[in-house]
């Protein structure tokens, strides 16, 4: 995979991330006045993370979405789901911090981790292997 390639799909990653921050915030919010806030936050979580899959396979990383994917993907999220969690609570039990904006900065901190995660489980096969590879010294690649 080219660097150029890479830097693609860093930045749909990117883009569909903040698309996927959008969705979850926004049921979220619709979700807050009716029910605890983690019930809330949990909820809007799931319903994200399904749209999050498709986005990603489609979009990210161009690949066909399997169910063997599917059913693999919230592996990608469980490190996103602790991280935000535990950001939520410490935000909002020890720096009083909002139950409506704590969800968003929290989230903010985890995407990192999704992202080499995501590309694991979705793309599988040669392509994944060779991108992983490191390029050999002394070659350069056509950008």
């Amino acid at each position: 995979m080219s660097r150029r390639e890479q830097l693609g799909q860093i930045f749909r990653f990117a883009l569909v991330g903040g698309v996927n921050t959008g969705t979850f915030f926004g049921i979220y919010l619709l979700l807050h006045p009716w029910m605890p806030y983690f019930a809330a936050y949990s909820l809007a979580f799931v319903l994200a993370m399904v749209g999050s899959f498709f986005m990603n396979t489609y979009f990210t990383y161009r690949t066909r979405p399997t169910w063997k994917k599917f059913l693999l993907f919230p592996l990608t999220n469980v490190t996103n789901y602790v991280i935000q969690s535990v950001g939520l609570y410490a935000l909002v039990a020890w720096a009083g911090m909002d139950t409506r904006i704590a969800p968003l900065v929290a989230a903010v901190v985890a995407i990192p981790f999704t992202f080499v995660i995501s590309r694991k489980i979705l793309v599988q096969g040669p392509a994944a292997a060779r991108a992983a590879e490191p390029e050999p010294a002394g070659t350069s690649s056509t950008v």
